[in-house]
């Protein structure tokens, strides 16, 4: 059996193929310098702990190979609770680091523990493989965890370090998603025909729309987030 033979062999070869698809992008993106769009949404649905009712926080996800989930965008307020699966984004790493980057790193441990074990087994093309394919998620996901912590003080560092470099008060931008009291959203702002991503709340907590031209008025202390208005 030939190394092409396990990695495309009928288990393997969708993890291989979107691992491939994955290690071109990151290529293009990074090295050539070339950047895709993407209009992927993904809602974080937030359930209040005192009633049923329900905030959902939609986080824009445009050039998805820089963009991060933030930990204060899934959990908007403390006396709201998560759900299992919010819980999961964040103690992956799936917040705090650029989407991107994370699953790249997931999806490579992932094939890679999928076309060992199923190499050992000898259950490349068997029924057995794809039990070996399942069960290798959490292990990917643990190893996945082990390897990107340590990137998510860098990744903080440089994204501070450009963004206080920066005057961003007084300046336009574009708001991304829909926000309203304390729900926060992305904002783009241009810099130099250079678009840069910030996060931003409502300065009085009117509801503001995706779309909006916006004005940046103030930091906020914890230098997390900047409050924003209509640009009337």
């Amino acid at each position: 059996m030939t190394l092409y033979e396990l990695v495309f062999s009928p288990i393997n070869t969708p993890l291989t193929i979107f691992l491939i698809a994955l290690t071109v992008y990151r290529i293009i993106t990074t090295i050539i310098g070339l950047d895709f769009d993407f209009d992927v949404d993904i809602d974080l649905d937030i359930d209040v702990d005192m009633d049923a009712s329900t905030d959902s926080t939609a986080v824009d996800l445009e050039e998805i190979s820089n963009v991060e989930l933030k930990n204060e965008t899934v959990v908007s307020n403390r006396r709201k609770s998560l759900k299992w699966w919010q819980v999961l984004l964040i103690y992956f790493n799936f917040t705090e680091l650029p989407f991107m980057f994370t699953l790249t790193s997931w999806v490579f441990f992932w094939w890679f523990i999928t076309v060992l074990g199923t190499y050992i087994t000898f259950s490349h093309h068997n029924a057995f493989g794809f039990v070996i394919f399942a069960a290798a998620i959490i292990p990917s996901l643990i190893l996945n965890k082990i390897f990107t912590t340590p990137f998510k003080s860098v990744f903080k560092k440089l994204e501070r370090k450009g963004v206080d470099a920066l005057d961003l008060l007084g300046r336009k931008g574009i708001l991304d998603s829909n926000i309203s009291g304390d729900r926060m959203g992305r904002v783009k702002v241009k810099i130099d025909d250079d678009p840069i991503l910030i996060y931003g709340k409502s300065l009085n907590g009117e509801a503001l729309k995706s779309g909006t031209e916006i004005l940046i008025i103030k930091e906020d202390t914890s230098k997390k987030f900047y409050y924003i208005k209509n640009n009337y």
